[in-house]
């Protein structure tokens, strides 16, 4: 147990705690951050004082000098070495430029090689990476540069790491949020693990349950931007597309013309879309009430508890929100370690689920028409042209 009464755990990348939350929740203990953000450190130290915070906040340094010997172990002591890399290389975004389609060849993706310095220094008994679905899945993921490298760490030290990975959908696990994942765990020496089964898949719990009874909000965040003024003429659970000649309201829009989560709006009764780190003022999802989410509506879609507070102003808190992994999925999958490391009779339910409303939703609010001052964009639009046929192709 690393010399301490729980499993221990060396936190990479630790944002803004989401991921150490939920295996706190499971039973593990952070014995040590690291984190470069001075936003997020902000954060971590406000929350969790005691999770000692790394003077070293990058990964990359400290993967040159950090060693068990700094917290009284030996090579093979710790239990868990957690974190989520920076995701840039591999997310889908960067996917849809040549340039972007870089993964382990992308100078950010030097934090892997880091991660894998640390994991051969300590030799921990488990690994766990969660990241965006491309991370370990697709042409340039980081899956076939880490089972190279863990099957040489295999071949150095004496030991077995196999690295299984697995795509999730966290509303699957009761978060109310759509939100897919790749959870990645190597585990040392053919330690036995279950991977969790989901609990939610056939009644996630929605944004309703989340957002019912969340704390009253004097500042809450007002509608941005030129077309926020047409949130009123979409839908719950719709977005622009709505507005085009396919779908029930007046053509403002091309259809496929926009991004989906262009007023995209949340449906009270089913989970939340997924949320955006860095979303513009037409980026959703949107509040049914046709306004920005709350920082504090984020995090309750993410599965954070009410007591978790953001340090920095209202845009870098967004970012730590929307950047975090679900602590509730966290809490699932450590759950599921906790009971490969040990014999521990962990409770039927995660601590950090939330309740479902005790009422249903009210009838969504019916769409209004659209605003006079958008009057002059209603009319025939072109559509979108189809795949490898975009904007830049449809005046060739």
């Amino acid at each position: 147990m690393g010399g301490g009464t729980k499993p221990a755990v060396l936190s990479l990348f630790t944002g803004a705690g989401g991921l150490d939350l939920g295996l706190e929740a499971a039973g593990f203990e952070t014995v040590c951050s690291v984190e470069l953000n001075s936003v997020c450190r902000r954060t971590l130290k406000w929350n969790r004082p005691q999770w000692n915070l790394l003077d070293e906040a990058d990964v990359i340094s400290a993967a040159g000098h950090l060693s068990p010997q700094d917290f009284d172990l030996s090579q093979g002591d710790l239990d868990l070495i957690a974190g989520g890399p920076p995701c840039q290389p591999f997310s889908k975004a960067s996917q849809w430029s040549p340039k972007g389609r870089r993964g382990m060849k992308d100078d950010r993706a030097e934090t892997v090689v880091a991660m894998l310095d640390l994991v051969e220094a300590f030799l921990p008994r488990v690994l766990l990476i969660e990241n965006v679905a491309g991370f370990l899945r697709g042409q340039v993921s980081a899956k076939s540069f880490i089972d190279d490298r863990l099957a040489t760490i295999n071949h150095t030290n004496g030991v077995d790491y196999q690295l299984v990975a697995t795509v999730v959908n966290s509303a699957d696990f009761g978060v109310p949020q759509n939100r897919h994942r790749v959870i990645g765990i190597a585990l040392r020496d053919n330690l036995d693990l279950s991977l969790p089964v989901p609990t939610h898949e056939a009644h996630p719990l929605t944004a309703w349950d989340a957002l019912h009874d969340a704390p009253e909000e004097d500042d809450l965040p007002d509608p941005q931007g030129y077309w926020s003024g047409l949130l009123p003429a979409v839908p719950e659970g719709q977005n622009y597309q709505y507005l085009t000649k396919r779908g029930g309201g007046q053509e403002v829009f091309g259809y496929r013309t926009r991004y989906w989560s262009f007023l995209l709006k949340l449906a009270r009764n089913q989970p939340s879309w997924t949320l955006p780190a860095s979303p513009g003022p037409a980026t959703g999802p949107f509040h049914w009430d046709n306004r920005p989410l709350s920082v504090r509506e984020m995090l309750r879609l993410q599965s954070f508890p009410d007591d978790w507070a953001l340090e920095g102003t209202h845009r870098e808190q967004v970012k730590q929100a929307g950047n975090a992994t679900p602590p509730l999925l966290a809490e699932v999958f450590g759950r599921q370690i906790l009971r490969a490391l040990t014999s521990a009779n962990l409770p039927d339910q995660p601590t950090l689920l939330r309740n479902r409303a005790a009422e249903p939703p009210p009838t969504a609010t019916p769409p209004q028409p659209v605003p006079p001052e958008y009057l002059d964009h209603v009319g025939a639009k072109p559509e979108h042209p189809g795949t490898g046929l975009g904007p830049g192709r449809m005046t060739a």
